[in-house]
C-alpha cells in the first residue's frame, strides 16, 4: 500500500488566511501558466495587458497577478534576484499546485505548471549585443542549489558538467566546482524562441560582481574566468549569457515535473564592455512576445 506522505506545519507553512507562507497566494489564485520576473515593480508591466485580473498580492519581494490575456488564464509573479529566491517560488508554486493543503498531503491527481522566466542579463558572445533576446536551451548553475536534492543526475547533463569543469581548470574551494548543467523543457522552449530569438548556453551566477567575473575593489579569484567562459565550446555551442536565476528554474521544474524555460534581453555586453541602462523602455516587447505564446 502506497502511504502518501504528511507534510507537517514546520515544513509547509500555511498562512492563517490559507496562503503558501512566502508568496501568500492561495491554491485557487494560481494559473497553470505562470511568467517570472525579478523585479516586483515589472509584474504590473505585464499585467497591463491583462484583459481582467483576479488578483494583486504583494509579500516582501514576491508580487502576484493573476488575470486573463487573450482567453489565456496566466499568473505573473515577481521572484526577486537569485537562485535561493527561486528555491522558495518553485518549491512553493507547485505545494499550491499538487499539495492538499487541508490534509498536507499530495494531491491525487497531478498539475503541471508552465513557467517562462523574463529576465535581463550579461551578454557573453559578439552575435549577443545589448538588446539581442536569449532563450536559454541550457543552463549551467555555479550556486550549487540543485545539488541538495536528490535525482539531480536524472535532470542534468553530467558530460557537459565535466566538460566545463575541465575547461575552467577550477578545483578545491576555487570559485565554484559543484556546477550544475540542465536543460530547459523542450516543448516550451521551442514554443517560446520560435526562429526569432537567440539560443544558447546559459552560466546562472551566484552574485552579480565576482560570480560574474566583474571587478571593482576586491580582486578576482580568477582573473580569467569570462575568457575561459567566453571561449567555451560544447557540440557546437556556445555560452552566450550570464543571469542569476535559470539554472534553479530549468533544474527544480525537472526534479517536480513541470515546463520551464528562460528569455532574457541583453542589457550588457562583456565582450564589447558596453551596457544600456536604458532598457527599461524596450522590455515589454520581450513581455507582449511571451504573453502570444505561452
Amino acid at each position: 500500500m502506497n502511504t502518501k506522505t504528511y507534510f507537517p506545519p514546520s515544513e509547509l507553512i500555511i498562512n492563517e488566511d490559507g496562503s503558501i507562507f512566502h508568496l501568500h497566494v492561495r491554491p485557487d489564485q494560481l494559473a497553470s501558466k505562470v511568467i517570472l520576473v525579478g523585479d516586483p515593480g515589472r509584474v504590473d508591466l505585464v499585467a497591463s495587458h491583462f484583459e481582467s485580473k483576479e488578483c494583486d498580492i504583494q509579500s516582501r519581494e514576491f508580487h502576484t497577478v493573476t488575470g486573463t490575456y487573450q482567453g489565456k488564464r496566466i499568473t505573473a509573479m515577481s521572484t526577486g534576484i537569485g537562485c535561493d529566491n527561486i528555491d522558495i517560488v518553485m518549491n512553493e508554486l507547485d505545494a499550491l499546485a499538487n499539495i492538499d493543503f487541508l490534509t498536507r498531503k499530495e494531491k491525487d491527481t497531478f498539475r503541471q505548471l508552465e513557467l517562462v522566466r523574463i529576465g535581463t542579463c550579461g551578454g557573453l558572445q559578439h552575435y549577443t549585443p545589448a538588446g539581442t533576446f536569449i532563450c536559454s536551451e541550457t543552463s549551467i548553475g555555479l550556486d550549487g542549489l540543485l545539488n541538495f536534492y536528490e535525482g539531480r543526475n536524472a535532470v542534468c547533463d553530467l558530460p557537459l558538467e565535466r566538460a566545463l569543469l575541465n575547461h575552467l581548470g577550477w578545483s578545491g574551494n576555487l570559485c565554484s566546482p559543484a556546477l550544475y548543467a540542465v536543460h530547459a523543457d523542450k516543448e516550451l522552449t521551442e514554443r517560446i524562441a520560435e526562429k526569432d530569438l537567440v539560443r544558447g548556453i546559459t552560466v546562472a551566477c551566484g552574485g552579480f560582481f565576482g560570480p560574474q567575473g566583474r571587478r571593482l575593489r576586491i580582486p578576482l579569484a580568477d582573473p580569467h574566468q569570462n575568457e575561459k567562459i567566453e571561449s567555451f565550446e560544447y557540440q557546437g555551442k556556445h555560452i552566450t549569457n550570464y543571469e542569476m536565476e535559470s539554472s534553479a528554474l530549468a533544474g527544480l521544474a525537472g526534479l517536480l515535473g513541470h515546463k520551464a524555460t528562460t528569455v532574457c534581453m541583453v542589457i550588457a555586453n562583456r565582450v564589447k564592455k558596453e551596457a544600456d541602462t536604458g532598457y527599461k523602455t524596450h522590455i515589454d516587447d520581450l513581455i507582449q512576445l511571451v504573453l502570444n505564446r505561452i
